[in-house]
């Protein structure tokens, strides 16, 4: 599995971060998603696409 975010769109509403904690965390100063694993492993995948899925503004692409 591999991850791409689109950090310039992201609102900051925090969805991936709870959905999937060990692949997203947010920034401390404007709240944005810092993605922590790019290529996490198939354990994280429903985690993965839920956040993707719930992610308002689609900054998540898993490919």
């Amino acid at each position: 599995m591999q991850i791409e975010i689109d950090k310039d769109l992201c609102c900051g509403a925090g969805t991936c971060t709870l959905v999937a904690p060990d692949v997203f965390d947010q920034d401390d100063e404007d709240g944005t998603v810092i993605l922590l694993d790019a290529a996490p492993g198939d354990e994280h995948r429903s985690a993965v696409e839920e956040a993707a899925l719930r992610c308002p503004m689609a900054v998540i692409t898993v490919g």
